[in-house]
């Protein structure tokens, strides 16, 4: 059997296990061109992570633009609807500025998006493939859970203005506490409610041990709601024996005018910003004219890069060394039988003094020796 971890690069090696992950799940592979229209970017932009959009003119005159996002693209051509939900997974580049440098980089992406009703079962499904993915990545990672319904029922009890809630929002999302309270006081925000707003943004455990303090915050039945449906997920976890690692933080926000229900982002250790984010966006669908809900996640392999890169002092594992008058048979059999132990194997004459290596070894008439 061919061992393929062993002759993929560790990129590759992600993407061929997270592939065969979705595959298990009923997703399949989804396509798309690497540009599409200008303006069904702009409609959209505040979807978008980056506002840096590359654009050229077409053969016809149109402006086009290097994807910037996936997550749209299929959006447009999907075919799901709630009589019928569309799996689709990716892995596809994206064309983005960098945070360092802000000039244009290549990112791939690998993520997958389910389109259709998004019910329990669905939930629990998406999140399960995300905290999978993690754990196909690293066996030390974490998945943090919010739900914007939740902290959408409690701006709404503040009956402030959209352009305040939404400063509101932004201070959650710091984990300000201070600028919560000094929002609320300047716009005459009761002392209980911008108490309740405060200690969500600071709200981080395990689902066991946060959900019951978040439904003592509930003071209206959208935010009600929203912990039925993550009381009903953690129920479904625990019956998969997928609970660990799993757990809420309310400070993961995003855009009130796309985002309406579960989102998270995915950490592995070693990494100190997340590799994976995902999130319910049945606004988007719905605006794209679509008659579907959708939730999904991507996993930026960028983040990934220099994961687990260990600085290596050697070329080889072994270096073996064989006269001229070895045959070819026994050479090859020799570098199979080391290679079945692990190691990865130069063949030479002579230690020449260019290869670094961990042992030192001879293929006489007695087999294999290590001389070093």
């Amino acid at each position: 059997m061919t061992d393929w971890d062993g002759l993929l690069k560790k990129e590759e090696q992600t993407v061929f296990r997270l592939r065969a992950l979705f595959e298990q799940y009923g997703y399949r592979k989804f396509k798309m061109s690497k540009f599409e229209e200008y303006d069904f970017y702009a409609e959209n932009r505040s979807f978008l992570t980056t506002k840096n959009i590359i654009t050229f003119q077409g053969l016809q005159g149109h402006l086009l633009a290097l994807k910037p996002d996936v997550t749209l693209s299929i959006v447009k051509h999907t075919k799901g609807s709630y009589d019928c939900p569309e799996r689709v997974y990716y892995n596809e580049n994206v064309y983005r500025a960098r945070k360092d440098d802000g000039e244009y980089k290549e990112i791939m992406q690998v993520g997958l998006e389910y389109i259709g009703e998004v019910d329990d079962y669905a939930v629990s499904e998406v999140i399960l493939l995300a905290k999978k993915s993690l754990d196909s990545i690293s066996s030390r990672s974490m998945l943090n859970i919010s739900h914007m319904g939740f902290v959408q029922g409690l701006l709404e009890e503040t009956a402030l203005p959209p352009s305040q809630q939404e400063k509101i929002l932004v201070c959650i999302g710091e984990k300000n506490a201070h600028g919560i309270g000094q929002i609320c006081q300047e716009n005459g925000v009761s002392q209980e409610l911008t108490s309740r707003l405060q200690t969500v943004a600071s709200l981080h455990g395990s689902l066991a041990e946060i959900l019951p303090n978040a439904k003592a915050l509930c003071g209206n039945e959208k935010a009600q709601q929203a912990i039925e449906e993550l009381e009903r997920l953690y129920i479904n976890l625990k019956a998969c024996i997928y609970d660990h690692g799993i757990h809420l933080d309310f400070s993961i926000v995003n855009d009130m005018d796309y985002y309406n229900g579960i989102i998270f982002q995915g950490f592995v250790d070693g990494i100190p910003t997340g590799v994976l984010s995902g999130g319910r966006y049945d606004n988007l669908v719905h605006k794209c004219g679509k008659n579907a809900d959708a939730l999904g996640f991507a996993v930026y392999m960028d983040m990934l890069e220099r994961y687990g890169e260990e600085e290596k002092s050697y070329d080889v594992d072994a270096l073996l060394l064989c006269d001229e008058n070895t045959d070819t048979i026994g050479k090859l059999r020799a570098v199979q039988m080391l290679q079945s132990m692990g190691l990865s194997v130069a063949v030479q004459k002579q230690d020449d003094g260019r290869l670094k290596y961990k042992q030192l070894c001879r293929l006489s008439e007695s087999g294999v020796e290590v001389i070093g």
